[in-house]
């Protein structure tokens, strides 16, 4: 952002005694490998192994992309065939297509039916409660003075943004390049490719700013006086202000093609278009809660909304005159809800009760219950640049209809306050200082 405005993010000690880390300039194992060896390594690989691995990075993807690999494996894997073979006239799109309705398939038959387990490990100093999940990796915050980036895989700490005075993190989200953070009345963005700078916004643009999603290179932010604030990363500036409800904007969605819903805390849903200047169209409104948490589908163009009486409703944005179903999936608040992009079937819900829910994206249906299988704890410990973790492993619970949640311990459903959706996993934060990643393998 603003050259003046660029400080150096200081370095502090990782809360579970790790010291102090230096961002080191060179290349990663994964980056300095040549396409000819990866080219081999992927060729031992199956179909849902070649899928994980395309979201490493971006090389990785173009690299798979480019092979015949990933064809081979989706024949064996769709027909049984064991040579292989595929009609020659098949596109690589068509393919590529194909092949994440399959792995979306298996996705979402995990969720709903695989055993699982749940990884969780102390990553803050106090209480973290908000998550975000891309390319395998988690980024998370907002309660101390630092956003960490985690494998979710292996549960390594990857790096660190600190910032940089005494305002609060109050939102944040992330992409290859850029950490974008909502602090105090600023937005605030970290390189992630470049020397550890934190540029920020020149003036005090948002003064009661309660969320923020970001598409690059826009960021809007929600506020308390129900209007939405669009602000240009690279011109520095408020491009827009839009008037979306009477009351607070409490959560937003906000799509690539900068389609853009806002809830607020009367229960009112609206929605705008960004790009061609539409005007504010009211979905619709709960009338008896406020809506806490949204999310949007741009394969199907539904709009999920979590309310504060733990209802979940769902809309068409092509038919906003009325929601298609609604459902009481909670007797408290749904703090969060998250699915795979181009996952059209499943939608992990969780709010205040701490039970991690799998709905039909459909209908509406609960489909699984599941809570943490307290229990048994296998303890293992992960050392890396930042110092070393302790990892407890625990198993997961699925619950039928009838079982009593009230009556169920509360360490095993601490209470949902963010969670993130990836191939076959979860990730989830509590408001205390645990990370989980909740791990569904068939």
């Amino acid at each position: 952002m603003d050259p003046s405005a660029t400080t150096s993010s200081p370095r502090q000690p990782f809360t579970a005694g790790t010291a102090t880390a230096k961002k080191k300039k060179k290349k990663t194992t994964a980056e300095s490998l040549s396409h000819d060896v990866l080219c081999i390594i992927f060729s031992f690989l199956d179909l849902f192994q070649l899928i994980r691995c395309s979201a490493v990075s971006t090389s990785w993807r173009k690299a798979i992309n480019k092979l015949k690999l990933n064809q081979t494996e989706y024949c064996k894997q769709r027909y049984n065939d064991p040579n292989g073979l595929q009609d020659a006239s098949s596109s690589q799109r068509s393919l590529s297509e194909q092949a994440e309705q399959l792995a979306m398939e298996r996705h979402a038959l995990a969720l709903q039916r695989a055993p699982a387990s749940v990884n969780q490990w102390k990553g803050h100093s106090v209480g973290v409660n908000q998550c975000r999940m891309k390319m395998g990796k988690v980024l998370t915050g907002v309660g101390d003075k630092v956003m960490r980036l985690w494998s979710a895989e292996s549960c390594k700490c990857l790096d660190e943004y600190f910032l940089v005075d005494k305002a609060p993190l109050i939102d944040f989200d992330f992409d290859e390049g850029k950490v974008v953070g909502l602090v105090g009345t600023r937005i605030c963005i970290w390189n992630r490719t470049e020397t550890r700078n934190v540029f920020s916004s020149r003036e005090n643009l948002f003064t009661k700013g309660l969320c923020m999603r970001y598409v690059d290179p826009e960021a809007v932010i929600g506020c308390d006086d129900g209007k939405v604030r669009v602000f240009d990363l690279y011109s520095r500036k408020c491009s827009q202000i839009i008037k979306m409800h009477e009351g607070p904007v409490t959560c937003l969605a906000f799509t690539d093609d900068q389609l853009l819903v806002s809830g607020s805390s009367l229960g009112t849903l609206s929605l705008s278009d960004l790009s061609s200047d539409q005007r504010v169209v009211l979905l619709g409104s709960t009338f008896s809660a406020g809506i806490k948490t949204l999310c949007f589908n741009p394969s199907s163009y539904m709009v999920f909304a979590g309310s504060t009486a733990g209802n979940v409703s769902c809309w068409d944005l092509r038919k906003t005159n009325r929601s298609l179903w609604e459902t009481r999936v909670s007797p408290n608040v749904v703090y969060s809800m998250h699915h795979l992009r181009n996952d059209t079937s499943t939608l992990v819900v969780g709010g205040i009760d701490g039970v991690l829910r799998i709905v039909d994206q459909v209908t509406g249906e609960v489909i699984s219950r599941c809570i943490i299988d307290d229990s048994r704890t296998v303890l293992h410990r992960s050392t890396e640049r930042f110092g070393t973790v302790q990892i407890e492993s625990k198993k997961l619970k699925r619950l039928s209809e009838d079982d009593r949640i009230d009556l169920m311990p509360r360490a095993s459903r601490p209470q949902i306050t963010c969670l993130a959706v990836g191939m076959e996993k979860v990730v989830t934060t509590h408001n205390d200082k645990y990370i989980r990643v909740w791990k569904f393998r068939k």
